[in-house]
């Protein structure tokens, strides 16, 4: 604060911690600062990349946090300093739906970012040697696709049967359309609203990637939604049910993926209940609405 503001914080108040950051709210004269601090030196990276994020959307109509600063000048720390939002997460307001429809507009605006390449660097670095140019190399390379079938071959989740679809699936993603920015994460627990559910702000770039859209986006955002809230965020969103059809293998294929570290770390502390539960939803069983 000193070194970038000319005086210290009047007030300096721990909001949390969590296993990256360490976040904080500062009271100061030029204004209320949220300042996160990283754990360990490749956070300087992720917080790059949010700035870079955050300004292109912001560029695009999108409410976001204004990044003041980002460095590594404090040691093992790596920080970012943000102007603070004024809002509340959005996960218990009494308007959910109508918020979701909201963010589902947002998140096509956001998706409608152009990018190159697929995966976690792009635009925001400099780097080459760890970009991807195709899907194929994205699935390979970054997502480790081989590693994920052998965690749901050898723990039983899948059949051979249905890896093979799944990799069938995932396979022609490759003759989808270019990749764009996709936050990665786009939950109500990343979006501020004011009292009356108005978005403040979409926080939380971190899992940012340059991806297919909007199946990476929506086999996240859509996973732990009700199937109102689901339609809801769809509805947002512009996808008519023909597209929603068509997207829809992807994306599925993509949310079971999504499972394979959960499921390995399940497997390393051996809790045989998580493993049994996994096997449950990724048969289909909890599925409701269809036979």
């Amino acid at each position: 604060m000193l070194h970038h503001l000319g005086s210290a914080a009047s007030r300096l108040t721990i909001l949390g911690g969590g296993l990256t950051n360490y976040v904080f709210h500062a009271e100061h004269h030029k204004g209320d600062l949220i300042i996160r601090l990283g754990r360990g030196a490749a956070k300087l990276q992720h917080f790059l990349k949010e700035q870079w994020a955050t300004v292109r959307a912001r560029q695009a109509g999108i409410p976001t946090p204004h990044i003041l600063e980002v460095g590594n000048d404090l040691g093992p720390f790596p920080y970012m300093v943000q102007r603070r939002v004024k809002g509340h997460p959005a996960t218990d307001h009494p308007e959910r739906l109508r918020i979701l429809r909201d963010l589902g507009r947002y998140s096509a605006r956001i998706n409608g970012i152009r990018t190159t390449g697929f995966g976690s660097t792009f635009e925001w670095s400099d780097n080459e040697l760890s970009r991807r140019t195709s899907w194929t190399e994205f699935l390979t390379k970054e997502l480790l696709l081989q590693h994920r079938f052998g965690v749901l071959t050898r723990l039983r989740m899948l059949s051979p049967t249905r890896i093979r679809i799944l990799r069938d699936v995932l396979a022609a993603g490759d003759g989808e359309a270019r990749p764009c920015l996709v936050h990665g994460d786009l939950r109500l627990k990343n979006v501020l609203v004011d009292d009356d559910g108005a978005i403040a702000a979409i926080i939380d770039w971190e899992n940012c990637t340059s991806n297919l859209a909007p199946q990476w986006e929506l086999s996240i955002a859509l996973h732990d939604l009700s199937i109102d809230a689901k339609e809801a965020f769809l509805d947002g969103y512009g996808l008519s049910v023909t597209e929603v059809k068509r997207i829809a293998p992807l994306m599925k294929a993509l949310n079971i993926l999504n499972y394979a570290d959960a499921i390995e770390r399940a497997a390393q502390r051996r809790d045989k209940d998580s493993l049994d539960r996994y096997r449950m939803r990724l048969g289909g069983i909890l599925d409701l609405y269809s036979l």
